[in-house]
């Protein structure tokens, strides 16, 4: 695209050639825009409809499944929902005159293509996004996905995505608290990079985006516009990988979180001066989404001199500065007699601003370049107006033999000695080993607040020093499961996260998800994608929490191999005072240790599946909602009673014990009911591992019996060794030295 093509050049030359294809448009689209504007669109129209109706910014083929989140009641167990689906993130009401706003985010594609910037410039979206809302971002997390732990091209991404997003965060001043590393042979060429945060707010700091009152000031502050991440993420999330390696950098961000530490606090200094009208942060799309979401949100006009934006970069053409995702930059909108104010605040911090335009009622969106107009549009066709499809969907036709495959049959060990090496194989696996190597690269404790971070089942941090007010957060999903069955595979992923804030002793509110699929061009996967949604709809309805928001990744696979469905969800709890928990992992000898939930065979989708027969085949566990929630209740109440509480996941029993074991080097000796082999690494649901004190072992039977909970006890805490024992006769031990050397030197081998 080359020469100024203005709005009256689009009126004179209706037949010109124009590169929609390149820019991701389909025919169809090209002509409905057209259609919207009664002539042919300009360049720099052109380049906003293609961000802005890109598969990442406008859902365009989920939308219609997505929209069942609304039948969803929008309160919470602690009460009302302040923001939801629509807004920058979702902020709930947790209380004491608080509001904590969250959300979970992509970043997958541009981590392959750069993965240091991809996974930087990730933590820093979702950040603003946070910031967007009128809160202090006080905490993040990272659930990751990767290829073979021993392939070649996870040894290039990993480090650099662990290092981007230890980098951005640390630098911030914000605690990584939680997430997940999983590797799995679908993700080689596409892992995932999932982003969250969480901020705290009061209730009168509420800002939403959206431009109103025609003659307010339009600013746009922060760092300048550069060449980096032109069409970024909006396009190269629309689009799978070949095999052939990584390509398009010029297309991923570039991160200064030196500049977003400024832009955070210079804004919070905005936001209690009462200069701030509406805000948006400039991510995806960048100047094309603030600019026509900021206008279709308010009063629906906006008129912008686009050669007033600060430059890095001056050779920049007016579609490249609408398309270009440059990091650290936001856009206000500031009543006139408040603009002097705005812009001595923004210089305090060293915070370039610049008033850009101005709201107006027109019901247009207007830009100029050097005073020729070269955007004249609807701001609604291009925010959200964009194309629905209604994508076909079909289960594949092979989920029947795919369920049919159970793990069943396969070989399983019965003897003392072959359960305690597969008790090893599993702790030492990828997927269950050890994270320190990547957690320890992030710093957990920044700003006092952390109460749990890695490895405890869900992050913590206290809001409120004074009464103790805390907010509790996990993220999870098991893809295995999803792939079997994306229905019951989504409602796990929840059910698993609900269960580790409940663990904690938190109540659970409600969540944020990330959808991460392949391509909606393929009618299984859009079947997937339906039935996920659909899953995580009738189970928010049962537990009676809400959907605050979440984000969509397609495309996500390289040739024709799609990931497993990785419907990563989040879930928010509150505490109403984070010195009453309960921590994860066994505390001190000589205590009780009980199993609650019911043990089923169920071991199709599981780990020892995986890491011990490569297998994936049949059901995954049940899914059990009522059960989550009594023992959800359960372990609320039993704050105070209970000394440890570890969630039974990934692994089973048997990781759950060598975990807890490991927490503080303390042992146990355990009696398992049954199948020695079905009891240790079956992988049923709604189970959490738990330890009193000897003189409490009646109280917790009884709050079990009230609860409806299943309760089995199993043994006592004490001794170097973990000890197992069996009805059938099946016995075995592992000494914790042993065990820690095999579940702690996985990384490090691999990755040096």
């Amino acid at each position: 695209m080359t020469g100024l093509d203005t709005v009256a050049h689009a009126a004179e030359d209706p037949q010109r050639q124009q590169p929609w294809a390149d820019l991701g448009l389909k025919a169809d689209e090209y002509a409905s825009i057209r259609e919207i504007l009664g002539r042919r669109p300009t360049s720099a129209e052109l380049a906003m409809y293609s961000v802005m109706w890109s598969e990442h910014c406008s859902y365009k083929s989920t939308k219609v499944h997505l929209k069942q989140f609304s039948e969803i009641p929008q309160e919470t167990p602690a009460g009302a929902m302040l923001a939801g689906i629509g807004e920058n993130a979702g902020v709930i009401d947790i209380g004491q005159g608080y509001a904590v706003t969250f959300k979970v985010e992509s970043h997958n594609h541009p981590s392959f293509v750069e993965p240091y910037q991809g996974a930087a410039t990730g933590v820093g979206g979702i950040v603003r996004d946070i910031l967007a809302m009128g809160a202090r971002p006080v905490a993040v997390m990272d659930p990751l996905r990767f290829g073979p732990l021993d392939a070649d091209d996870t040894h290039r991404v990993l480090p650099g995505i662990v290092a981007g997003v230890g980098g951005y965060g640390n630098c911030l001043g914000l605690p990584n608290i939680g997430g997940e590393a999983v590797f799995d042979a679908t993700y080689l060429g596409n892992p995932l990079v999932n982003a969250l945060c969480v901020g705290v707010l009061r209730h009168e700091d509420l800002h939403l985006a959206k431009a109103s009152g025609a003659g307010n000031q339009v600013i746009l502050y922060g760092a300048r516009t550069g060449g980096d991440g032109i069409g970024g993420v909006s396009v190269l999330a629309s689009e799978t990988f070949e095999d052939g390696g990584p390509a398009k950098r010029p297309a991923v961000q570039v991160g200064d979180p030196f500049m977003e530490k400024l832009l955070i606090e210079c804004t919070l200094e905005l936001f209690a001066a009462g200069v701030v009208a509406g805000i948006q942060d400039l991510g995806g799309a960048g100047l094309s989404c603030a600019t026509s979401e900021l206008a279709s949100a308010g009063d629906g006009g906006m008129h912008v001199d686009l050669d007033k934006v600060p430059l890095r970069d001056s050779t920049l053409a007016p579609e490249e500065i609408l398309m270009s995702e440059s990091q650290e930059r936001m856009m206000a909108v500031v009543e006139p007699d408040d603009v002097a104010r705005f812009l001595a605040i923004c210089a305090k911090w060293e915070v370039d601003a610049t008033v850009v335009g101005e709201v107006t009622d027109t019901g247009r969106l207007h830009i100029d370049w050097h005073g020729e107009r070269v955007v004249d549009v609807p701001p609604r066709s291009v925010a959200h107006d964009g194309p629905t499809y209604h994508r076909p969907y079909a289960r594949p036709e092979a989920q029947d033999a795919l369920q049919a495959d159970g793990a069943e049959s396969l070989p399983r060990p019965s003897t003392g000695a072959e359960l305690r090496e597969t008790l090893l194989r599993l702790a030492g696996s990828p997927n269950l080993c050890d994270k320190s190597w990547i957690t320890d690269q992030y710093d957990r404790y920044v700003q006092g607040n952390t109460v749990l971070s890695q490895p405890s089942d869900s992050g913590m941090v206290r809001i409120d020093a004074e009464t103790g007010l805390g907010v509790s957060v996990s993220t999870d999903c098991n893809g295995r499961f999803a792939a079997l069955d994306p229905y019951a595979g989504a409602q796990l992923a929840l059910a698993e996260s609900y269960r580790n804030v409940a663990t904690g002793g938190a109540v659970p509110l409600a969540i944020s998800d990330c959808l991460n699929f392949g391509s909606p061009e393929d009618p299984g996967v859009m079947w997937q994608f339906a039935e996920a949604c659909r899953g995580l709809k009738d189970a928010c309805l049962e537990l009676g929490i809400p959907v605050t928001g979440g984000n969509v990744s397609l495309y996500n696979q390289t040739g024709s191999t799609a990931i497993l469905p990785t419907p990563v969800v989040a879930v928010l709890g509150v505490v109403d005072d984070v010195t009453k928990r309960t921590p994860t992992g066994f505390q001190a000898e000589g205590e009780r240790v009980f199993l609650l939930g019911e043990t089923r065979e169920e071991l199709s989708g599981s780990e020892w599946a995986h890491v011990v027969h490569g297998h994936l085949g049949g059901l995954p566990p049940a899914v059990s909602l009522a059960a989550e929630r009594s023992l959800a209740e359960l372990l609320h109440e039993g704050v105070g009673l209970l000394t440890s509480a570890h969630d039974l996941s990934e692994g089973g029993l048997a990781q759950a014990l060598a975990e807890s074991c490991l927490r503080r080097s303390v042992g146990a000796r355990v009696e398992v009911p049954g199948d020695a082999f079905v009891a240790l690494f079956s992988e049923s649901a709604a189970r959490v591992l738990v330890t009193v004190a000897p003189d409490d072992a009646d109280a917790l039977v009884g709050l079990a019996e009230r609860h409806g909970v299943p309760i089995a006890a199993l043994g006592e805490t004490g001794g170097s060794a973990l000890s197992v024992s069996g009805d059938s006769g099946a016995e075995f031990e592992v000494d914790l030295g042993d065990l820690r050397e095999t579940w702690t030197r996985t990384l490090p081998d691999a990755l040096g």
